[in-house]
């Protein structure tokens, strides 16, 4: 069998717009999506990513917006602002970039995000969905 090239930038294209028509539908039924993007410190290829993400959830229909705690943000003041997030029922999704500054214990942080709001699917929770043994072991029931 040749090889193919693949067009990313087509296949790319292709995802949002299949993206765009079904949030499209979820929200003509009920409220906005709206997703949170949580960046401590400056990194700059974090910064970068996140500013990315944020526009592709926009493109999407999407509102998606970046909470930027300081680089001397301690992993006590991560976690408040992640169970305020999680709290908040308009809020539908959570992401945490890493890396997080290194005075936070990027575990604990990951760890207290709602599984039902992990955008990245990090949580051991959604890992188990995703990994048989894993799910064995957090006795996770896989979906069917």
């Amino acid at each position: 069998m040749p090889a193919r090239i693949l067009d990313g930038t087509k296949i790319a294209s292709d995802i949002r717009r299949e993206v765009a028509a079904e949030v499209k539908t979820m929200t003509s039924r009920e409220c906005a999506l709206v997703w949170r993007f949580v960046l401590a410190g400056h990194n700059p290829a974090s910064e970068i990513y996140v500013r990315g993400k944020v526009k592709a959830c926009e493109e999407v229909g999407i509102y998606g917006e970046q909470h930027t705690p300081a680089e001397s943000a301690t992993t006590s003041e991560l976690l408040a602002l992640i169970e305020e997030l999680n709290r908040r029922d308009e809020i539908d999704g959570i992401l945490v970039q890493l890396p997080l500054p290194r005075q936070v214990d990027s575990k604990q942080v990951l760890m207290a995000v709602d599984p039902a709001k992990d955008v990245d699917g990090f949580h051991p929770v959604n890992v188990a969905f995703f990994r048989p043994s894993v799910a064995d072991w957090c006795h996770v029931r896989q979906p069917e």
